[in-house]
């Protein structure tokens, strides 16, 4: 690990330490090397009283590219476009068609989303989708594919409770990131009693619904808790600085990111030489379920890097976070650069 390392986090090496290491970058690489995200994201409203939600995606956009991977897309309503680029100016732009009123069009949205899925490594569905039958017809046409992985955060966690049959359509390999509200609409949406006991333990709530959606869970809060329905790990490195807007849309950029360049895509695995050129940490790739640990360990200590660095509990804004992202990471990376 870097032996330069803020004293508040020399306390928590022991946690840092216990989870897969990230490989240092090669010297050859370039930025098809590290993956593509496509964030997939934004409204124009389209409704009365519907806010308009643009710095959602591109929060998410900074952080997958502050994470490392090589290229980001924000795939947003054609109206979004420009800001959302000049948000992100690292970031290239696909449409998402509206109609006049800048409601999504829920016909054109599959053939938004399965251009995503051609350009993508990893797509990031959520941030700022907002809500109709547009947003329902994005996140259902992710789900049912099997090429890259998701990340189904916010927005798209809501669109996915509003389909009592979502499960019989469900293909991809997927990270959800519910906080508490969202976890209760997907218990409801699936016909599950009650919130799976979620006062009680968040472990083993968060298990539950992992092993019924056959994914990855990332329940948000105190203590995050990441499982794949088998293993359970609970986040110990957080702060109450991160209880603002934005930093929930950090958090899937980074695991997006992170997906991006460390675990193969279900078509890689089916090749596995292009595995093989993957830049992995000793032994073996990352699988979603040690992603997901790393981005939320890592989302922590960035927490505790701008607390200790302002001499502060509140105050944070979502881009510095972004900012502190490569240096956390770093606490992660191997010591020995590979060849």
């Amino acid at each position: 690990m870097n032996a330069s390392v803020p004293d508040p986090i020399h306390g928590h090496l022991d946690a840092i330490h216990e989870l897969p290491p990230l490989p240092s970058r090669l010297r050859d690489s370039h930025k098809g090397t590290f993956g593509t995200v496509v964030v997939v994201g934004g409204s124009c409203g389209g409704a009365p009283h519907s806010p308009t939600m643009l710095g959602a995606p591109a929060l998410a956009g900074l952080a997958a590219l502050r994470a490392g991977c090589g290229l980001v897309k924000l795939c947003v309503p054609t109206p979004l476009i420009v800001p959302a680029l000049a948000l992100c100016p690292s970031a290239t732009g696909l449409p998402i068609p509206v109609d006049a009123f800048g409601a999504i069009e829920p016909h054109l949205a599959s053939a938004a989303i399965d251009r995503a899925v051609a350009e993508a490594s990893c797509i990031v569905i959520g941030p700022g989708l907002g809500s109709g039958p547009g947003a329902d017809a994005a996140a259902l046409r992710a789900i049912q594919q099997d090429e890259v992985a998701l990340v189904i955060d916010a927005d798209a966690i809501n669109a996915l409770g509003n389909i009592r049959e979502f499960m019989r359509d469900f293909r991809a390999a997927a990270i959800f990131t519910p906080h508490p509200g969202e976890f209760k609409r997907l218990v409801a949406a699936l016909g599950l009693g009650g919130d799976l006991g979620l006062a009680q333990s968040r472990e083993g709530a968060a298990q539950q619904l992992a092993q019924r959606l056959g994914s990855i869970v990332v329940l948000k809060g105190v203590g995050t808790v990441v499982t794949d329905g088998h293993r359970v790990w609970t986040n110990t490195i957080d702060h109450p600085c991160l209880a603002t807007g934005g930093t929930g849309d950090v958090l899937s950029g980074l695991i997006g990111g992170l997906i991006a360049q460390f675990v193969p895509t279900p078509q890689q695995m089916l090749f596995k030489a292009k595995v093989a050129q993957m830049p992995t940490p000793p032994g073996r790739p990352l699988d979603l379920y040690d992603a997901a640990r790393i981005a939320v360990c890592a989302h922590g200590v960035a927490a505790q890097m701008w607390a200790e660095s302002h001499r502060a509990a509140a105050g944070l804004i979502a881009t510095e976070l972004c900012e502190l992202l490569p240096a956390a990471l770093e606490l992660f990376r191997t010591t020995t650069p590979r060849s």
